[in-house]
């Protein structure tokens, strides 16, 4: 592992997390197969989401793969040449990133794809606990983002449970706390409850 002073590496963890994690695949990748701006459509975000409102499955794919993966290769790199803390530290920056692109006006996704993609570039253990429980809530429930914050919430659980580091359990309890915050409105319509279910079409207008 390559030595540096501590706040010398958690400095380069911050700044190249964040900026790989502020790359828009979805943005880039609707523009190259023509299909214009994706923030001009549904819900304005830039991830997967709403890549598949386009009706393009393999283009929400890729962009679901690529947003994990901008992440979990932060992670992995920076854990790899520095320390576990580095690695970190640049996988919840990549999601701060993701969430907040300096290239569109800190105006990006949710971050749950992000957010996984992290977890399993740096802890497998707490990204296949993270799985489990969102598959298990959104088969129950048909609800993505209820799925989403339910597993948020238990997620400082499993790290503490699973890795057993202070500093681990502190990251990921901020990045859910984010998360929460992204997921704001999500939360008020589940409270009204309209929001869409999983595999629920819309009414169309009469």
């Amino acid at each position: 592992m390559l030595e540096l002073p501590i706040a010398l590496t958690y400095a380069l963890a911050i700044l190249g997390g964040y900026l790989f994690g502020s790359i828009p695949f979805g943005l880039v990748i609707t523009r190259a197969a023509g299909l214009g701006d994706i923030r001009s459509i549904g819900s304005g975000n830039i991830g997967a989401t709403n890549v598949l409102r386009t009706g393009r499955k393999d283009l929400a794919l890729a962009t679901l793969l690529l947003d994990a993966g901008k992440a979990g290769i932060a992670a992995a790199i920076f854990s790899l040449v520095f320390n576990f803390h580095s690695g970190l530290l640049a996988g919840a920056a990549a999601f701060v990133g993701h969430c907040y692109p300096v290239w569109l006006k800190f105006k990006g996704g949710k971050g749950v794809a992000t957010f996984i993609g992290m977890l399993f570039g740096i802890m497998w253990q707490v990204g296949i606990a993270f799985a489990i429980s969102w598959l298990s809530i959104a088969v129950a429930f048909r609800y993505s983002s209820l799925a989403a914050l339910v597993t948020a919430a238990l997620l400082p659980v499993f790290t503490w449970w699973l890795i057993g580091d202070i500093f681990a359990v502190c990251v990921t309890a901020a990045l859910s706390i984010l998360l929460f915050y992204r997921h704001r409105e999500n939360i008020k319509r589940l409270i009204a409850g309209t929001e869409e279910k999983i595999g629920q079409k819309k009414k169309s207008a009469e």
